[in-house]
């Protein structure tokens, strides 16, 4: 038999039951649609976090000196136990930066992420739940904050330890409404400030707003809360491509201010967008070693659900087996025959399962803040295991069929 009538009485057979094709495939129809829907919002949120989250609060061309690492939530008892004997990163630190790069764009110290939060009074009014920051003048460059209204911190305002705050826009909207928050006290924490200026917006991200905050000088924040929050150093460079190349200066300079000996331990860490990235996807691989029970679990259900189908198929057809194969068909015909139908049912399953994967995902992604990436190897993947199931758990039925006796099954009714 010729390929194409293989294929074609294969389909013809499909065509011909089609309610019993689609329950008989919905078990991989489920188990690639899943597979493909929860690939693509993870590779979503990966590049998500990447060109947003990571550039927002660190940006591409810069990089921070900071106490702890990133991932600090994926670190074991005893390195966090090394961790918590760090000093804490200092002014002086900050100034020996400075000194290290004197070519950078901007080097700011500041602290406060991702506490304390807050509640913000004007009037009677508050706002909660408002993120405050202290940082040096330089936070407004390397953060690339603009300012809307009124100014920017300065180094008076640091030197003076001056009552006066900046605004995210969204506060400042909800706060003041029409009115022009410019020149207004403001309650922060049982402390008043004066409104000296207002930033552009930066947008929301997921659902979490970067514009529902408040700047105010360091020296007055650490009045106010202490100094034993994360204090950090963030220095943005002018050229993405001389980031490893500063970060290794930045390195070196605290080093030698922090004492260390040759292949001592650095006791501060040195970060970029790229650590919040990795730290991000390190969670997500939590959910990839799921995935694939889940879908093995679903892949040989509907594998073995295929092959009493078509088990079933070859004692319904026995007759029909053993007309062609008294007509001289050979026993590899017949195997081909029922094998070609095994894979083309499983494949369709597949088929439909990434265009159902695919959908799902953009739904998900239409209806919530959670983006979506198709990729091109779990849709490869997923036709795959379409197949591969059907060869898999096709062989036997097929081979059951091919060894029939043509007398005794054209006897069959």
């Amino acid at each position: 038999m010729r390929n194409s009538d293989v294929l074609g009485i294969a389909f013809a057979q499909i065509k011909g039951n089609p309610l019993r094709s689609f329950f008989t495939l919905l078990g991989i129809i489920v188990s690639v649609a899943f597979l493909v829907a929860v690939v693509a919002i993870i590779q979503g949120m990966n590049a998500y976090v990447k060109e947003n989250i990571a550039d927002a609060m660190i940006g591409t061309n810069a990089f921070q000196v900071r106490r702890s690492p990133i991932q600090v939530g994926l670190i074991d008892d005893e390195e966090m136990l090394r961790i918590r004997r760090r000093p804490r990163i200092s002014e002086a630190d900050a100034r020996t930066v400075r000194t290290a790069l004197p070519d950078a764009v901007a080097i700011s110290i500041q602290t406060g992420w991702p506490t304390p939060q807050t509640d913000v009074f004007w009037r009677g009014r508050s706002i909660g739940d408002i993120l405050v920051f202290g940082s040096s003048p330089e936070y407004q460059i390397v953060q690339d904050y603009r300012v809307m209204k009124g100014r920017a911190m300065s180094a008076v305002d640091i030197s003076q330890r001056m009552p006066v705050a900046v605004l995210g826009p969204e506060l400042a909207e909800k706060l003041f409404e029409t009115a022009d928050p410019i020149g207004k006290e403001i309650r922060v924490a049982g402390e008043r400030f004066t409104v000296i200026g207002v930033n552009e917006p930066k947008g929301r991200v997921l659902g979490q707003s970067f514009d529902a905050y408040v700047l105010i000088p360091i020296p007055r924040f650490e009045m106010r809360y202490g100094r034993r929050l994360t204090t950090t150093i963030s220095v943005k460079v002018s050229d993405t491509a001389d980031v490893a190349a500063m970060m290794s200066r930045a390195e070196e300079a605290m080093r030698v201010a922090h004492g260390l000996r040759p292949g001592e331990e650095n006791d501060f860490s040195i970060e970029t967008a790229d650590a919040l990235v990795a730290f991000w996807k390190k969670l997500t691989a939590v959910l990839f070693a799921v995935i694939p029970a889940v879908v093995a679990i679903g892949i040989v259900v509907g594998g073995i659900v295929i092959m009493n189908i078509m088990l079933m198929a070859v004692n319904e057809r026995t007759r029909e087996i053993g007309i062609r194969k008294a007509v001289g068909a050979r026993a590899r015909d017949i195997e081909a025959q029922f094998l070609a139908e095994t894979i083309a049912l499983s494949a369709m399953g597949g088929v439909i399962g990434v265009l159902a994967g695919w959908a799902f995902a953009f739904v998900i992604s239409a209806v919530s803040p959670l983006p979506a990436r198709i990729t091109w190897w779990s849709v490869a993947l997923a036709l795959g295991l379409g197949a591969g199931v059907g060869v898999i758990f096709g062989v036997y039925p097929a081979r059951r069929a091919a060894r029939l006796d043509p007398i005794t099954a054209m006897r069959a009714e």
